[in-house]
């Protein structure tokens, strides 16, 4: 991935060198990492894919692991939101700490790919729900989460790739939320452990 990067950027700017570097780092070690910037993404769009994927992996695990209490855990989300507005127009001149190196990668590749911030606010809104929801009463609200913790993915990975198609669009829309929905009911058991579910409560209500 790093040849891919030094191929496409200015070799003069280390501190997004050294991001892209970390944020695949973090992709590769993560236990519960899928396949991020396989190589049968074209190699331009791998450190980009990969600055996206440790952007929200962190968020991810704020919202989920340890045992802070749900305020503090909201309060390191909008941190890292302010942060992540910040990167988007700032070029980093030093990076060095994990998370000065995510965003050194992801504000280049957000200006880089023209990426819209509204996509990744999406993402953190629905981490912040993990945080205090777990049930949900019916398909719709079911499908709303499903909006902002899955679509934004798919539609980021397009947009990266090159593709700004509405059509296409909806169709990733449409793939990414069938695919959260097979991880609920793949991890139907670990979930309920946690203490969620996500089943539509009216589904279960009428089905006894």
């Amino acid at each position: 991935m790093v040849a891919a990067y030094d191929r496409t950027v200015p070799s003069s700017t280390a501190a997004i060198a050294r991001g892209y570097r970390a944020c695949e780092a973090l992709a590769r070690a993560h236990y519960e990492n899928f396949p991020v910037a396989s190589r049968l993404l074209p190699a331009s769009m791998r450190p980009h894919v990969a600055a996206v994927y440790a952007f929200a992996r962190v968020a991810d695990d704020m919202a989920d692991e340890g045992h802070d209490a749900p305020e503090a855990r909201r309060a390191k989300l909008h941190a890292w939101q302010q942060r992540l507005h910040r990167a988007a127009g700032d070029v980093p001149t030093a990076a060095e700490e994990r998370d000065d190196l995510i965003f050194a990668a992801l504000g280049h590749t957000i200006r880089s790919c023209e990426l819209p911030l509204a996509l990744f606010d999406d993402l953190l809104s629905a981490f912040g729900q993990d945080i205090t929801t777990n049930r949900y009463a019916s398909w719709a609200d079911l499908f709303d989460y499903g909006r902002r913790s899955a679509n934004p993915v798919g539609r980021l990975v397009l947009l990266i790739g090159g593709y700004r198609s509405d059509e296409l669009a909806l169709s990733s829309d449409a793939l990414c939320t069938a695919l959260q929905l097979t991880n609920f009911w793949q991890d139907i058991g670990r979930d309920w452990r946690a203490g969620r579910l996500y089943l539509p409560l009216d589904v279960l209500d009428a089905t006894g």
